[in-house]
C-alpha cells in the first residue's frame, strides 16, 4: 500500500517563497514517476510538475516555468516542490501524485496525498 502524505503548506507574501515536501510510504519509489498538482477555488485541477523516478526527467506548466522547481530524493523517498517568486494566483490546495509513469495528465497517477494548502497574499 503506497502512501503519499504533503507538508510544507502554508502563508507567504508575493514573492516570496515555500517548499513543498511529500514524503511516500510503500512500494519502490524510485520506479514511480512523481507529480504535483493543484486546485484553486472554483476552478479545475492544474498540472504543476513532474518528474521520473530517477529524477532525469521534468516537466513544468506554463504558468509556473522558471518560478517553481521539482525534485526528489529516492534515499528519503522524498519528493519536493520549491516554489520561489509567489504569485497571488498561485494560491490552491497542491497535491503530489505517484504513478506507474511520469506525466502531466492527472489521470496517469495511481496514488494521491490529501493535500496541502498554499495561500500567497500580498
Amino acid at each position: 500500500q503506497v502512501q503519499v502524505v504533503e507538508s510544507g503548506g502554508g502563508s507567504v507574501q508575493t514573492g516570496g517563497s515555500l517548499r513543498l515536501s511529500c514524503a511516500v510510504s510503500g512500494g519502490t519509489f524510485n520506479s514511480y514517476g512523481a507529480g504535483w498538482f493543484r486546485q484553486a477555488p472554483g476552478k479545475d485541477r492544474e498540472f504543476v510538475a513532474a518528474i521520473s523516478g530517477s529524477g532525469d526527467s521534468k516537466y513544468y506548466g506554463d504558468s509556473v516555468k522558471g518560478r517553481l522547481t521539482i525534485s526528489r530524493d529516492n534515499a528519503k523517498n522524498t519528493v519536493y516542490l520549491q516554489m520561489n517568486s509567489l504569485k497571488l494566483e498561485d494560491t490552491a490546495v497542491y497535491y503530489c501524485a505517484l504513478g506507474r509513469w511520469v506525466a502531466t495528465k492527472a489521470e496517469a497517477y495511481n496514488y494521491w496525498g490529501q493535500g496541502t494548502q498554499v495561500t500567497v497574499s500580498s
